[in-house]
């Protein structure tokens, strides 16, 4: 029998709690809106593996686990504060105000569970990856808390002529989050951009915004990649490195990278949430094909 837990998608690390603004988009009532959501870093533990994620908003945002980790049937699922499921692909707003983002773990560091939002799947719960009916597990851990971005979308009918004319991945804007405290599955981290990565995986672009939860006790130092830099020495060069070689043990060829293979700042992290917000609005108005992804 499957099985249930439940827990806060929240951070447990501070009580502090930023007001929501508006997304760059407003969207038509077939959309779900929850601009309104503030996801306060309070949790509490109770019975059950209940917790509770209060704000002076929408209070009890919460992940409910479907089945057991590390099996075909798992999912973790995001439950608004009547029950109801709610994507955290869809329903979660992006844009905090203040240069701030929602962002979801996926993969919390030091772990090598490949772990992604179903985003074909109804509610678009996270799953462990499959390959051949088999779970993927990346070949060594991953050092840092990797996940999404809510409300962005990588359209694959959109070449980009600044990174060698590569074609969207059809995916969310993945986030790579330096912080030192290692994140939970399903957890909502408020972070700041602080450069960008344009990743080329088989010719699909895939962009890897760096980031740090505001949370971090060196988030006030770091503000841009020079910063990243400063006082995270060698961490781009090891994100891009991980990421360039870690299909390798498995055989295949090592991903490339466009925009000279370095990094870009903040200014052009922001303009890749931007852009990838407005091609997710596209696509939820169904402006756009979906295809088999999931707008629920």
């Amino acid at each position: 029998m499957a099985t249930a837990r439940m827990m806060s998608a929240a951070s447990n690390t501070s009580a502090s709690c930023l007001p929501h603004k508006r997304p760059f988009f407003s969207l038509s009532q077939k959309v779900p809106n929850f601009n309104s959501l503030c996801f306060n870093n309070t949790t509490k533990r109770v019975s059950k593996r209940l917790f509770s994620c209060k704000s002076i908003y929408n209070p009890d945002v919460r992940i409910k686990e479907e089945g057991q980790p590390e099996t075909l049937d798992y999912r973790v699922y995001f439950l608004d504060s009547s029950g109801k499921k709610v994507s955290p692909w869809h329903g979660i707003p992006l844009h905090l105000g203040d240069g701030a983002f929602n962002y979801v773990v996926e993969i919390p560091k030091e772990s090598s569970a490949k772990m992604e939002v179903a985003t074909d799947e109804q509610f678009t719960p996270i799953k462990q990856d499959t390959k051949k009916g088999k779970l993927r597990y990346y070949p060594y851990n991953i050092n840092w808390n990797y996940g999404l971005l809510p409300q962005t979308w990588e359209d694959p009918s959109l070449a980009n002529a600044e990174v060698e004319g590569a074609f969207g991945d059809n995916d969310p804007v993945d986030v790579v989050e330096i912080g030192e405290r290692r994140g939970k599955i399903g957890e909502i981290l408020k972070i700041k951009p602080l450069a960008a990565l344009a990743m080329i995986d088989e010719g699909e672009l895939d962009w890897k915004i760096v980031a740090i939860s505001l949370d971090d006790p060196r988030a006030s130092l770091v503000n841009d990649i020079d910063d990243v830099e400063k006082h995270f020495p060698g961490t781009l060069t090891a994100i891009r490195d991980w990421f360039r070689d870690y299909k390798i043990p498995d055989g295949k060829p090592a991903n490339k990278f466009g925009l000279g293979n370095k990094a870009a700042n903040k200014d052009y992290a922001l303009k890749v949430i931007m852009e990838t917000n407005e091609s997710w609005a596209k696509l939820v108005k169904r402006s756009i094909p979906a295809g088999e992804l999931s707008l629920v």
